[in-house]
C-alpha cells in the first residue's frame, strides 16, 4: 500500500508540472522567385513567380496565379546587354507549343488556353567560358545574379546492360573521368531519339565530392518508362533492348548545384515528419529566391543492345 501511495503521489506531481508552450509562427511574406537559365547555343530564359503560403491551396489554379509578368529582365555577357522579351503561352510562335508545354510541365491543350509568360533573350545565346549577369527589376526592387558556362565534360563511354535475371531490360551505364583540379557538378537528362524534349531521372544532379579526380562508373534509370503503359510493372525504370536514347550531360557551377541538391532533398522528403528541415540556398542577391544557372551540355547516343 505504501508503494502504491508513493506511485500515485508521483503521478500527481508529474501532471501538475506540465506547462503550456506557445510558439509564435511568423506570418507569411510573399517573395519573388527567379528560375533562370542559359546554356550553350541557347538564349537566356527566365521565369518569375511568387512564393506560396504553406496554408494556401495546392492546386493548378494556385500554381498558375503565381507567375509574374510586367517585370524588366536584363542579361549581359560583359560586352553585350539584352533586355529580355516577354513571351506568353497564349501568343506563341507556331511550332513552339510542345517545347513550351514541356518547359511549363502542362499539356499543350491546356497551355494554349492560359496566359503564362517567360522572359527570353533575342540577341544573347550561351557560349562556353563566358559569365552572364542577370538583373530583374520588379515591384520597385532590383535582384541580381551571375553564372558561368563552364567547359563541358564528355562521358568516357556509355553502355547498356541487363539487370538481374532479365535479358530484355536494363539501365544505361556511363563511365566518367572527373577532373582533379576543380570541384565539379553535373546534370543528367535523357530522351528517346524520336522525342522532342529531354526528361530528368529521379535525382538528375550530382557533384564530385566522393570521386574528385577519379574514373568511375554509374547507372541511371529510364524516367520515360514510368508513364509508358507498355512497360511491365516490375520493369518500370529500365530501358529495353532496341531502345535508342540520347544523353544530355551538362556541367554546372557548385553554387547552382547546391540550390538543386537542397531543392531535390526537400521535394523527396516532403511529408516526412522525421526529415531534417532544409533551407534552400540561392545565388540571387536582393531578397528573391531561386537560381540563375548556366549549363554546358555534352551529348551522346546509346543503342540498347548486347
Amino acid at each position: 500500500m505504501k508503494n502504491i501511495f508513493y506511485l500515485v503521489l508521483f503521478s500527481i506531481v508529474l501532471v501538475s508540472c506540465t506547462k503550456e508552450v506557445k510558439i509564435d509562427i511568423p506570418g507569411y511574406k510573399e517573395n519573388l522567385v527567379i528560375d533562370g537559365n542559359i546554356e550553350t547555343g541557347q538564349p537566356a530564359i527566365v521565369l518569375l513567380s511568387t512564393t506560396n503560403n504553406i496554408y494556401s491551396p495546392t492546386n493548378l489554379d494556385a500554381y498558375l496565379e503565381g507567375f509574374i509578368s510586367g517585370a524588366t529582365v536584363i542579361v549581359s555577357d560583359g560586352i553585350a546587354t539584352d533586355t529580355l522579351v516577354e513571351i506568353c503561352t497564349d501568343d506563341l510562335p507556331a511550332g513552339t507549343e510542345e517545347i513550351a508545354a514541356a518547359f511549363f510541365g502542362i499539356p499543350v491543350e491546356q497551355l494554349i488556353e492560359l496566359h503564362l509568360c517567360a522572359y527570353i533573350s533575342t540577341s544573347i545565346v550561351g557560349e562556353v567560358g563566358k559569365t552572364y549577369s542577370l538583373k530583374v527589376i520588379h515591384d520597385g526592387k532590383t535582384h541580381t545574379s551571375s553564372t558561368k558556362i563552364y567547359q563541358p565534360k564528355a562521358l568516357d563511354s556509355l553502355y547498356w546492360k541487363p539487370q538481374g535475371s532479365s535479358s530484355e531490360f536494363g539501365f544505361s551505364w556511363a563511365k566518367l573521368s572527373d577532373i582533379a583540379a576543380t570541384n565539379d557538378a553535373y546534370r543528367w537528362e535523357t530522351k528517346y531519339i524520336s522525342d522532342l524534349n529531354f526528361n530528368k531521372p529521379f535525382n538528375p544532379f550530382f557533384n564530385d565530392k566522393f570521386f574528385n579526380g577519379l574514373t568511375f562508373e554509374f547507372a541511371y534509370e529510364n524516367p520515360m518508362s514510368y508513364d509508358d503503359a507498355t512497360y511491365p510493372e516490375d520493369f518500370r525504370g529500365y530501358y529495353r533492348v532496341g531502345d535508342t536514347i540520347v544523353i544530355k550531360f551538362s556541367k554546372i557551377g557548385i553554387k547552382e548545384y547546391n540550390f538543386f541538391e537542397k531543392k531535390y532533398n526537400q521535394m523527396y522528403s516532403g511529408g516526412n515528419p522525421f526529415a531534417t528541415p532544409t533551407n534552400i540556398p540561392t545565388n540571387i542577391v536582393g531578397g528573391a529566391f531561386g537560381v540563375w544557372v548556366g549549363y554546358s551540355p555534352a551529348y551522346d547516343t546509346l543503342i540498347c543492345k548486347f
